[in-house]
């Protein structure tokens, strides 16, 4: 039985334990955003009640106001890893890999420095629309446009650090779970989204992730009684 896609709605590709999120992973990002080119993978923690699929809104938080789109390839876990060792072939715990947006409280990552808050709120982590399972995550074009005009355009043989090396690194620090995700830091050309804006993620190989933008009302400065 065939069903139409405009019929079906686009479920996120996989429901995370936890995201693991690398900044700062292509040098021209860096350079951008005034960063000295780290020597170790600078990593983050984005919660699983961030997670949207494709076609969903992000909703832009009255705390903030600026919020950024980042494209990024992600790659999703298949099996237990930890403490991997450095000449460990990692393919056998890599599902494959999809688009991701990690979206981005500008102004209060700026604030705060630490990132936790700025990455946090929910729709901030739009993952999709497939997990593919044959591509090489060495040499994969990368873009993101807003409102059909290209804001980034990058290439992931620009890594700082490789995904085996992410995977290993990050094993030895905490255990990766069937269905994690590890985002993988994203080119230049970062930039604000607004109410109303579409956001789309494209990286060969695996699609395109869509997405617009939405206010809702402020939210109470006070606790409820």
């Amino acid at each position: 039985m065939t069903i139409p896609l405009a019929e079906v709605k686009i479920l996120p590709p996989v429901e995370p334990s936890k995201i693991v999120a690398v900044g700062a992973n292509y040098a021209d990002h860096a350079r951008e955003r005034g960063r000295p080119l780290p020597e170790e993978p600078l990593i983050f923690l984005k919660p699983p009640s961030a997670v949207i699929g494709p076609h969903d809104i992000i909703i832009y938080p009255p705390q903030s106001r600026r919020v950024d789109y980042e494209g990024e390839l992600a790659v999703v876990i298949k099996k237990k890893a930890r403490n991997l060792s450095e000449e460990e072939d990692v393919r056998p715990y890599i599902l494959g890999y999809t688009c991701f947006n990690d979206v981005t409280a500008r102004d209060l990552q700026d604030k705060d420095i630490q990132f936790t808050r700025a990455k946090s709120f929910d729709t901030f982590a739009p993952m999709g629309p497939c997990i593919a399972t044959d591509v090489d995550p060495s040499r994969l074009k990368i873009k993101t446009f807003l409102n059909g005009k290209l804001r980034q355009s990058g290439n992931t043989r620009n890594f700082i650090f490789p995904v085996p090396f992410l995977i290993r690194f990050i094993s030895r620090i905490m255990t990766l779970y069937p269905g994690d995700v590890i985002t993988t830091g994203t080119p230049a050309g970062i930039g604000p989204m607004s109410p109303g804006d579409r956001v789309e993620v494209q990286i060969e190989g695996i699609g395109t992730l869509s997405n617009t933008v939405m206010k809702v009302r402020e939210y109470s400065s006070s606790p409820t009684r």
